[in-house]
């Protein structure tokens, strides 16, 4: 540890505090406790400032991301782009720097971080996704990728769940490229950790399968440093525990609750330059000796990264095939050209949407080569596994078949880190019901714009004899409510692959598949119309009496309620509507061609919440839906007590109609 790291820890807690304070909001006791790690484990990362999204360079979550003034003063200090401005709008509206880090608004973030522990299952998904991408590049003389994955985080990550799900996972794969150094310093807002939690961290990674060491003072860099070296000798997944003290260095705040999130006062910032020794007058000051320290820091790194360019321009001669897959999979190309292709758009005949989509997978697995997946233990049921493809396991990196346990909110965050590693393209697979449980990371991805698929069965009260407990009355609401989020609830086998394509050809968008358990009938005239979220499957001659509008299996019922209607004199229009978000992309036109303003008489069909519905069916219109949970019976039984049936789909449209 040398006197210029000591300034440049210096340096990054001050900036950090200055614009807290600035601000007059932020957390200034993380970055002033925690910045010696965080500048270790920057010196010791493979980076390069001047490519911020070098394929190989080494990853690093803040998984505490209230702490993101630490993190805009290393992204400023090493030459990410973040200027003296920026830190001086921290927090401000439009600024580089929001309260919280956020993937593709900040170069250099990697992730967006805030809701505790979440960073530690992206971690493992970032891990994760090295060793596959390793295993199926690398050649003995070609490390094509060959990084680290750090993560910092607070007692409060440790806390939520999700960290232990996630690490119990990293530790049971083997994930040894992976580091999770502990900033240890036992305060949260309510006071000392000690009110709640009381556990040996330490005890319980090393029960996860995790390699753990200690760091007894957070100022001590070569010990930090040494820590990490053995980490990476250890061949398991790290946690290094860091002792240290929140707000250190503030001769009134340090160790104390307070310190966590609220500005240290000017005055406090004054006490504290003069407890570190810190002669500088001008804020946001950044030494010369330190800005050296930084570029000689980058001039070293990015030798790293040009080393690494000419080994890919001979792997690239050698191996001209495995390069240009490399390209394909880095950049989410699809072999096939699956609108087009005749066979991806087959009838597969009447089954579950869950079994037409676990065909429309094998399909896409044959397209989408960089595709890995797989459910929260419940792949059987779900219809989840690609049936031509290796499990991944610690003995099998090419594997792309995954086993995440009964873990679905961690699941979710670590596919989430695969998607933002790159490389990779992530499914998920659970019980639609659990999507209670997947929300947290759902939410997450669809605020940073990331492509995953969610695969999510037993859709409805057809579910049957597992009870309310597992039928999702509000979830299709709940999801549909999400920003950027597609909802795909297909009729048949047509449309579950129209759900695919459009979830494969949205690359900022997340989608959900939300399928059956029992069989459904397919429909003449579903088809590729699905891919505009509503379409007409069955019309009238001359304008409307009623229009009938439903999704997945009650499609079936509007379908077969045309013919009754028809025999009664009432002309109907069947439309299938299994997106509502793809739907409201279409045009104005689009959309006044199926709804037309004019017919006001409209009839919505869903056994779920008719919460959204009454968009579409207007103050004239009615619904068809649950009104509270569902029960314990055979799926047949339950569709009749709670009227899904023929018969009341044209009760209420002729009730419409008078």
């Amino acid at each position: 540890m040398t006197n210029v790291d000591k300034l440049t820890v210096n340096t990054l807690r001050f900036l950090a505090v200055e614009a807290i304070q600035k601000a007059k909001s932020g957390h200034p006791g993380l970055p002033m406790g925690a910045a010696p790690i965080a500048y270790t484990v920057w010196k010791e990362m493979k980076m390069n400032p001047a490519d911020p999204k070098w394929e190989d360079r080494d990853r690093f979550v803040l998984s505490a991301g209230h702490g993101s003034a630490l993190l805009y003063s290393l992204l400023h200090v090493f030459g990410f782009g973040v200027s003296k401005e920026d830190l001086e709008n921290f927090r401000q509206l439009d600024s580089k720097t929001p309260g919280h880090p956020e993937y593709g608004h900040t170069v250099g973030v990697e992730v967006t971080t805030g809701p505790l522990g979440q960073g530690i299952a992206n971690a493992v998904g970032m891990a994760l996704a090295e060793t596959r991408l390793a295993a199926k590049f690398n050649t003995p003389e070609h490390k094509v990728v060959d990084h680290y994955t750090y993560v910092l985080c607070g007692d409060g990550c440790l806390q939520e769940g999700v960290s232990g799900e996630a690490s119990s996972l990293a530790g049971t794969l083997g994930l040894e490229k992976l580091i999770l150094l502990y900033d240890r310093n036992q305060i949260t807002i309510e006071g000392s950790t000690d009110l709640a939690f009381s556990e040996n961290v330490m005890k319980r990674y090393e029960a996860y399968g995790w390699h753990t060491c200690e760091v007894a003072d957070g100022n001590d860099m070569d010990a930090i440093a040494a820590a990490i070296a053995e980490a990476k000798a250890s061949h398991k997944p790290t946690l290094i525990q860091v002792n240290t003290q929140i707000g250190f260095g503030s001769p009134n705040k340090q160790g104390k609750a307070s310190a966590h999130g609220e500005p240290l006062g000017d005055e406090e910032i004054k006490l504290t330059k003069e407890n570190l020794g810190w002669p500088y007058t001008e804020s946001f000051f950044v030494p010369e000796e330190v800005k050296a320290n930084i570029a000689a820091l980058n001039a070293e790194n990015a030798k790293k990264e040009a080393a690494w360019k000419n080994m890919m321009a001979d792997y690239a001669a050698k191996y001209p095939e495995l390069a240009k897959e490399y390209e394909a999979w880095m950049h989410n190309e699809m072999t096939v050209d699956l609108l087009e292709d005749e066979d991806f758009w087959k009838d597969e005949g009447n089954l579950a949407t869950r079994a037409t989509s676990e065909k429309v997978l094998q399909k896409v697995a044959k397209a989408v080569p960089n595709l890995m997946g797989g459910s929260a233990d419940l792949a059987p049921s779900n219809k989840s596994v690609m049936k031509e493809r290796e499990y991944y396991s610690p003995e099998n990196r090419n594997g792309s078949n995954m086993h995440f346990g009964i873990r679905e909110f961690a699941m979710t965050a670590i596919a989430n880190g695969m998607a933002v590693h790159g490389g990779l393209r992530p499914y998920i697979a659970g019980f639609f019901v659990f999507s209670d449980y997947m929300k947290a990371g759902l939410r997450m991805e669809a605020l940073m714009g990331l492509p995953v698929i969610s695969i999510l069965t037993h859709d409805s009260i057809g579910v049957g004899e597992d009870g309310p407990t597992h039928q999702p009355i509000e979830h299709l609401a709940m999801l549909r409510s999400l920003p950027n989020y597609t909802v795909f609830r297909p009729c048949d086998t047509r449309e579950t692959a129209a759900g695919w394509y459009a979830a494969l050809t949205q690359p900022h968008t997340p989608t959900a598949l939300i399928l059956s358990r029992q069989n459904l009938p397919a429909l003449e005239g579903t088809g590729k119309g699905a891919l505009k979220g509503a379409y007409i499957l069955r019309d009238c001659e001359g304008t409307p009496d009623v229009l009938l509008m439903a999704s997945g299996s009650e499609v079936e019922l509007i379908y077969k309620a045309y013919d009754v209607l028809a025999e009664k004199g009432i002309r109907a229009r069947v439309i299938s509507m299994p997106s509502f978000e793809l739907f409201e992309a279409q045009s104005a036109a689009y959309k006044e061609s199926v709804l037309p303003k004019t017919v006001r008489a409209r009839l919505a069909v869903e056994a779920a919440s008719d919460f959204g519905w009454h968009k579409y069916v207007g103050l004239d219109g009615d619904v068809l839906c649950m009104e509270g949970f569902g029960a314990s019976a055979p799926a047949g039984k339950l569709f009749e007590k709670y009227g899904f049936t023929v018969e009341n789909v044209v009760a209420k449209a002729e009730a419409l109609v008078k």
